[in-house]
């Protein structure tokens, strides 16, 4: 059974950062996509970051291209999400997810979850 549980978020000040936890057990995932969504309230959940496990491709949103950074540790089988710069903006539950196969940024794309992580930053 695939588990994803993340770990490291919490309240920062606006310019602070954080770094976002997930550990993935279950399975092999050499062949998948790992991604980071967020959902703030009373919006969808959105695509943040993704990478593949197999060779390490990485792609991000816009919103946070140059702020946030997603990096794998293969012997863990843990993802990371460093975030930097943080905004009032940012502020989300922030969910870890998995695929096999393509990238994809649709969440519905996405077969696994984990149970999310509040990140709150203040002005």
């Amino acid at each position: 059974q695939v588990q994803l549980v993340e770990s490291g978020g919490g309240l920062v000040q606006a310019g602070g950062f954080l770094r976002l936890s997930c550990a993935a057990s279950g399975r092999t995932f050499s062949s998948y996509v790992m991604g980071w969504f967020r959902q703030a309230p009373g919006k969808g959940r959105e695509f943040v970051a993704a990478i593949r496990w197999s060779g390490g491709t990485t792609y991000y949103a816009d919103s946070v291209k140059g702020r946030f950074t997603i990096s794998g540790d293969n012997a863990k089988n843990t993802v990371y999400l460093q975030m930097n710069s943080l905004k009032p903006e940012d502020t989300a539950v922030y969910y870890c997810t998995a695929k096999d196969g393509s990238m994809a940024y649709l969440p519905s794309r996405y077969t696994y979850w984990g149970q999310g992580t509040q990140v709150t930053v203040s002005s």
